[in-house]
Parts: structure tokens; C-alpha cells; sequence
């Protein structure tokens, strides 16, 4: 969690949404799919997006699943299913992928790669941390406005970025917690992280 799998998701259909007749981007579908009729939910969703907002009504997952084959054919399409944890949640809105026409591209984020591999998806990069290099410059940027340290704080520097492990929403979310702050406070910051597990 918090490697950038969803901002890259998100460039990458912001960068491209417009090359396709119609295109949704289905946010956090584990946690949407947890609540009652959760998926229902997210196929009225999908559907909603493909069919410029017009509300369709959905009985079971089995009849969203064929009104969804409906609505795509013919049609390329962009989809992104960001946060899939189970192989019913991918059936549920692209499962019947022989229906997409030709062109029509399927992005999904998952921390379960195992999963891509059981449904039989082809293309799978697995999101990197950042190095030591990348961690320090996107920490800076957050956290002092530039692209490097300010000197009198390079000393904490160290242990922040070892705790951080190449985080990026991490580095992002101290960074900016410390932007402005004190050298007392990254002090006490800092022996407060010693403290905390890493998970």
C-alpha cells in the first residue's frame, strides 16, 4: 500500500481517456465490494460511465454482468479497477473480456499479483519503492519546497528515509508534516518512528 499504484493507474487513464469511445475508473473496489451488494454497486457504476450517466437498474450480479456485455459491444473502451483483492470482483465488470472490442484496454491494481496471474492477465508491472535517491527528493519536495535537504536538517534525514522504506505516500505524508516544523519537532518526530513497527 501507498507505492503508487493508483496515481500511476490514474495518469495513465487521464493521459488516454480520450482515445477511447467510452472509458470509467472504478476507485477502491475491495472496499465497495465488501458492503452489501457492493459489486451490483460498482457495475451500476461502470455502466453509468459507459453509458454517459444514464441510471440502469441491476437485479443480480449475473444480469449487471450481461447488461455490462451490452453496453461494451462495440464500443473500445478504457477501464480501471483500481484495488481488486478477488477474482468475483474482477468477473463482475470485465470477466466476459471477449465481449470488449478490439483496442479496448483493462488496467487493473491489486497488491495480490498472484491474482492477475490466476485470471490470466498478460501484462503485469509490478510497482517498485522508490530507491534511496528518489525517496530523499520526493521527502524534500514535500517537505522543504526543492528537489533536495536543507542542510541543518540532513541529519534527521537518514532515519526518516530508512523508515520510510521507499514509500512514496509515506515520504509524501511526512514530508509534508514536517514542512515548516522545527528542528525539535523532526527530533521528537523521529525518535517517535523509532518506537513504531514498520507495518
Amino acid at each position: 500500500g501507498g507505492v503508487g499504484k493508483t496515481t500511476i493507474a490514474k495518469y495513465a487513464f487521464d493521459s488516454n481517456f480520450e482515445s477511447f469511445e467510452r472509458s470509467s475508473f472504478l476507485y477502491n473496489v475491495r472496499d465497495f465490494s465488501e458492503s452489501t451488494d457492493g459489486l451490483i454497486y460498482l457495475q451500476k457504476q461502470f455502466l453509468a460511465d459507459i453509458l454517459d450517466g444514464r441510471k440502469i437498474g441491476i437485479q443480480s450480479v449475473a444480469d449487471g454482468i450481461n447488461q455490462i456485455k451490452s453496453a461494451v459491444y462495440g464500443k473500445r473502451v478504457l477501464v480501471v479497477l483500481d484495488d481488486i483483492d478477488e477474482v468475483d470482483q474482477l468477473a463482475a465488470i470485465v470477466g466476459m473480456r471477449d465481449c470488449f472490442y478490439s483496442g479496448s484496454k483493462v488496467i487493473v491494481t491489486t497488491r495480490q499479483i498472484e491474482l492477475l496471474r490466476a485470471c490470466e492477465i498478460e501484462l503485469i508491472d509490478d510497482v517498485q519503492k522508490l530507491n534511496k535517491d528518489e525517496s530523499v527528493e520526493l521527502f524534500s519536495w514535500n517537505a522543504f519546497g526543492q528537489g533536495h535537504p536543507v542542510e541543518h536538517y540532513t541529519k534527521f534525514l537518514r532515519g526518516i528515509i530508512e523508515y520510510c522504506i521507499g514509500c512514496p505516500l509515506a515520504l509524501q505524508v511526512l514530508g509534508s508534516s514536517l514542512s515548516g516544523k522545527s528542528l525539535d519537532v523532526w527530533e521528537s518526530t523521529l525518535k517517535k518512528l523509532e518506537v513504531i513497527p514498520n507495518s
